[in-house]
């Protein structure tokens, strides 16, 4: 499954030296508006050590591990909507997300040009907001109202249907409530899914600290921005974009000892990226062998064909059984053989739901 997060924000809260330290990549980040004009993508490797149990067991020829892609999106300012800075050009690269990753500036820097001139988290998450509701909004009342002429001319149910959720979606938006917030159930979430809107999307905010509040956990923008989500129910992860920049250069063991002297227990990113799995409601299932280890994300509630079928899609049409062990069981026990010897090598139907460390080997016949 290809995944995707989009880095927005305001410009100068640290989008860009949180990208560089997720994809290792040195981009431009520097000391004005608009430093970042097309979107940077980078691809990041989901850290997990299930896999590398796996890799020492087996020994494989192949390692793949499951991989999440961010795009660093430029910079939005108040008006954006409207064309103000590079406006609708990036709300357009949003739109193609998976979840979005709200940085917001929670550090107080002299050397750094604040384009609100002054840190405040929570007003500049809901200038953010603002200009991402502005623009669903356009798109929704344009359709509404070429949609709506259908539906009383045809009385067409699928029609009529549209426009009801549309109003719905409408009068939320102009009262300043994201999609998100909608109760919608799956039936319509399906019908609006084409829409691509922005603030259907979930939300994971990003507190960005100093070195001294990340090393303590939190400082009063972080616990205000905290504040502000719980009313929405999104998380908050607080990191310090600057240091996690230094530590992707640094190798694991040096990574173990540069947290230690800080006082950091994990990598914020790592955080963040555990964080966006469980927005998502996303697991990781395994296929393990000498051949390769690999590890294969999918959305939780899926059954085993089509588990099989983000291997190849011939093992979802053919799928006759799945052979499954879990990660747990094999690592208590040592071994495959001894397993297989305790009884815990499952032979699942097309019924089973896949769960998290689940270790497969699919049997199908095309």
């Amino acid at each position: 499954m290809s995944l995707k997060a989009g880095i927005v924000g305001l410009p100068n809260v640290g989008k860009s030296t949180l990208f560089n330290a997720i994809t290792k990549k040195h981009i431009l980040a520097a000391n004005y508006p608009f430093a970042t004009i097309e979107p940077n993508v980078g691809v990041v490797t989901v850290p997990d050590t299930r896999l590398d149990f796996l890799v020492e067991l087996y020994k494989p020829k192949s390692i793949v591990s499951t991989t999440f892609e961010f795009i660093d999106i430029a910079g939005l300012v108040s008006g954006a909507s409207n064309g103000e800075g590079l406006g609708n050009k990036f709300l357009s690269h949003i739109r193609e997300v998976d979840a979005i990753c709200h940085v917001v500036r929670c550090f107080d820097d002299e050397n750094i040009t604040h384009v609100e001139g002054a840190t405040d988290p929570v007003r500049d998450v809901e200038i953010i907001n603002t200009e991402l509701i502005l623009s669903d909004l356009e798109i929704a009342s344009n359709r509404l109202g070429k949609i709506e002429k259908k539906a009383e001319t045809t009385k067409d149910k699928d029609a009529i249907k549209e426009v009801e959720i549309l109003k719905k979606i409408v009068n939320s938006l102009e009262r300043n409530i994201p999609i998100r917030l909608i109760d919608f159930d799956e039936e319509d979430l399906l019908l609006i899914k084409n829409f691509n809107f922005i603030t259907a999307k979930k939300v994971i905010y990003i507190a960005n600290v100093d070195e001294v509040s990340a090393s303590v956990g939190d400082n009063e923008y972080s616990l205000k921005l905290k504040e502000f989500a719980n009313l929405e129910n999104s998380s908050v992860v607080v990191m310090c974009a600057k240091l996690e920049s230094e530590l992707a250069d640094l190798d694991n063991s040096s990574k173990e000892q540069f947290l230690k002297d800080v006082g950091i227990s994990n990598s914020g990113l790592d955080k963040l990226i555990f964080a966006t799995y469980d927005l998502l409601g996303l697991a990781t299932f395994f296929t393990a062998g000498v051949d390769e280890c690999r590890a294969w994300t999918f959305k939780k509630g899926m059954k085993a064909p089509e588990c099989a079928g983000i291997i190849h899609s011939d093992f979802e049409k053919g799928f006759i059984k799945a052979e499954v062990m879990s990660f747990n069981d094999l690592e208590n026990l040592g071994s495959e053989i001894k397993v297989k010897e305790n009884g815990k090598l499952r032979l699942e139907g097309k019924d089973y739901i896949m769960q998290d460390g689940d270790i497969c080997y699919f049997r199908f016949n095309v």
